[in-house]
């Protein structure tokens, strides 16, 4: 499966409007990080023709543009990880992580570290209506690994 689905079903029952509901807009799929390698080749080119300018007798404050320009291009391409790990695998590997059956679960992507490694944070609530557990999993976006132990607690009462 590509993306996240919402069962037609489901999105008709729960009165979900047309731009959030996937029948109509498509499967949402977050986009790879690995497009951050395009600004890269920018900020290079971007540098080399700064270095070009203060080489040919242009401002040699140039050099320092080139050199920022360089150290910017080089951090893109160390931070564009590529998504191995899609947010259906990273709700598989959370839901297996826990010690209850997973009802209903979501998935979000957020970066860590100087380099931005995604990792999936995966919420997840137990099948019981109402839900009285809920659990936390970080999974690595990259690897496919937790990152960690799961977390989990009781879901208070003042929230159904």
């Amino acid at each position: 499966m590509d993306g996240i689905e919402i069962p037609r079903e489901l999105a008709d029952a729960e009165g979900v409007p047309e731009d959030l509901d996937s029948n109509v807009a498509g499967p949402y799929e977050f986009p790879s990080p690995t497009r951050r390698r395009t600004s890269g080749v920018m900020f290079l080119a971007g540098a080399v023709l700064a270095a070009l300018g203060a080489v040919l007798g242009l401002p040699a404050g140039l050099y320092l543009l080139a050199g920022v320009l360089a150290i910017i291009g080089v951090f893109h391409f160390l931070s564009a990880w590529k998504l191995n790990t899609t947010a259906e695998e990273a709700l598989a590997v959370a839901s297996r992580e826990v010690s209850f059956p997973v009802g209903h679960a979501s998935a979000a992507v957020t970066f860590e570290g100087w380099r931005s490694r995604p990792v999936w944070h995966v919420m997840v609530y137990a099948a019981d209506d109402p839900p009285v557990t809920r659990g936390l999993v970080r999974v690595d976006a990259v690897s496919g690994k937790v990152l960690g132990e799961a977390f989990e607690e009781e879901v208070p009462s003042t929230e159904y």
